[in-house]
């Protein structure tokens, strides 16, 4: 048995918004808001920074699946500003902070990981996109319309660095500054996914995908994932600050230039 800083009994259970259970390595988690379609709220951002820090830290994690619920992956946003914390008085530091450790966190994870998108995906910063192996529904759509396009905010968050990593530099910037939305075919097209299948088979799919890269040493599944995206990390790192200032920065100052 692997030695691990964490075990899932310690946070399995204590996430409102992330259902959790493994199987011989593969962590399955699901996103979810009050068991239906997952809503991009401050608790539930909040939530994945202490998940992706834990599922991380848990070395009996050899693969992960990564999936939502209902019709949509993320497709709904609610009060992003909110906290449970009585005590938080600077919500734009939080956000950052917390906006900065999703997609870090999401990164760290040295476990292979598989995105199995079960529907739109337009409201929730594309942490899942940086996932090894990504597949979709038929229904999935892919779009940013809570940055540039819809709220006139410079696009951050990290949808900079995960669109321009995906699309290159050209279809990047078009994607962003046009708000183009994506159907599952095009997404496919372009390379954002590797498959596209029927809403019925995706998470039979993944499973499928994830039992074979589980024939693997531990050891091996590892290391992939950490030379694979070496280069991805530091990307992030580099890129996210400069996002979120750029971001803040613009919304401080268009007021007094308009």
């Amino acid at each position: 048995m692997a030695k691990t800083m964490v075990r899932l009994a310690d946070y399995q259970d204590r996430y409102e918004t992330i259902r959790l259970e493994r199987r011989d390595g593969i962590l399955l988690m699901q996103l979810h808001t009050e068991g239906r379609d997952y809503v991009n709220s401050g608790p539930a951002h909040t939530e994945l920074v202490d998940l992706f820090a834990n599922v991380a830290a848990d070395h009996e994690n050899r693969i992960i699946i990564l999936t939502g619920t209902g019709d949509t992956f993320g497709d709904s946003i609610k009060n992003p500003w909110d906290s449970t914390d009585e005590d938080d008085t600077d919500p734009v530091a939080r956000v950052h902070y917390e906006g900065r450790r999703i997609m870090q966190g999401i990164l760290d994870v040295e476990a292979p990981m598989i995105a199995a998108i079960n529907g739109p995906l337009t409201k929730l910063p594309p942490f899942a996109l940086t996932c090894d192996i990504t597949i979709c529904s038929e229904n999935a759509t892919f779009s940013d319309v809570v940055h540039f396009t819809d709220a006139g905010i410079v696009p951050g968050d990290g949808v900079q660095t995960v669109w321009m990593h995906l699309l290159g530099p050209n279809r990047g910037r078009y994607f962003l500054l046009m708000g183009q939305e994506l159907s599952a075919q095009e997404a496919l097209d372009l390379g954002v996914v590797n498959e596209v299948v029927p809403r019925e088979r995706l998470l039979p799919r993944a499973w499928e995908i994830a039992e074979r890269l589980n024939q693997r040493s531990h050891v091996t599944l590892r290391y992939s994932r950490l030379v694979l995206n070496q280069r991805y990390r530091r990307q992030m790192l580099e890129d996210l600050p400069l996002g979120y200032g750029m971001q803040w920065l613009g919304i401080a100052t268009a007021p007094a230039l308009s």
